[in-house]
């Protein structure tokens, strides 16, 4: 049983790092291919397809991080 002068200490969580590298490769990577594949189109669909990579680079990140653990 906790005492109740003790106070609770609070963990700050935070993202693990491989989500991170995904979701900005994917990012990086999906603006470069959209720039040279879409270059008649307009610019604000490049940095809608930098997003879009971004997004799935999360998701992608979150699931190598539960099959394959952090990269440090």
């Amino acid at each position: 049983m906790s005492s109740p002068t003790k106070k609770k200490i609070q963990h700050r969580k935070e993202w693990p790092a491989v989500v991170y590298l995904w979701a900005f490769g994917l990012a990086i990577l999906s603006y470069t291919v959209a720039r040279v594949g879409l270059d008649g189109k307009p610019h604000p669909i490049h940095w809608l397809a930098g997003l879009v990579g971004g997004l799935a680079g999360i998701l992608l990140g979150w699931v190598w991080y539960r099959w394959r653990g952090d990269v440090f």
